[in-house]
């Protein structure tokens, strides 16, 4: 079996524990990402607008708002690292492509800090998304440039062991979920 293959696979056993995650989750998911995040009150962060079902940043994104620029990804093209439109809790939306949410107005802004949204996840930062690899080439071009921490956010279902990742997968600095932080930064990977 294929990368690719072992991919695919990997993703849809962990698609099916995070719908059974969010069909159960309780609100106020978003706790421990706030608690994290008020540690870099100020520096240019973005999140996400959720899409099926993804554990929502929402709260801990609007929290974030009033103490310094949060943005949300705008996908240019395929095989395009992402752009970071400014978002505010009552910003006016449009549709973007994959049904995600983007800012009405264009206000782009290089993120410090982003809230990776994932399929899966392994216990020493390893990632597993959507496949698009938005996301890896987004962070390798950020990092280039400066220290970018990225964190992700998910259910603890969504948690894998021997994710098949490749040597362009970036790797998370940090991962919460609705119960835990892990803190990764002390891997040295980069």
């Amino acid at each position: 079996m294929d990368l690719t293959e072992q991919k695919a696979r990997a993703r849809k056993a962990a698609f099916g524990r995070r719908k059974a995650a969010h069909e159960n989750h309780r609100p106020g998911v978003a706790g421990h990402l706030s608690e994290v995040l008020a540690g870099y009150r100020g520096v240019p962060l973005a999140g996400y607008m959720p899409i099926r079902t993804e554990i929502s940043p929402l709260a801990a994104m609007a929290e974030a708002a009033a103490h310094g620029p949060v943005g949300v990804p705008v996908i240019t093209g395929e095989g395009q690292p992402l752009k970071f439109s400014r978002w505010e809790p009552d910003c006016e939306l449009r549709d973007g492509p994959f049904g995600a949410k983007i800012p009405a107005v264009d206000d782009f802004f290089e993120p410090e800090i982003l809230i990776v949204p994932l399929v899966a996840f392994d216990l020493s930062g390893g990632r597993l998304g959507y496949g698009g690899g938005f996301y890896d080439r987004t962070l390798e071009g950020l990092r280039e440039k400066r220290p970018t921490l990225a964190i992700g956010f998910a259910y603890d279902a969504q948690e894998a062991e021997g994710l098949p990742l490749e040597p362009t997968d970036q790797p998370l600095d940090m991962l919460i979920t609705e119960t835990r932080i892990h803190d990764f930064s002390a891997l040295t990977r980069r």
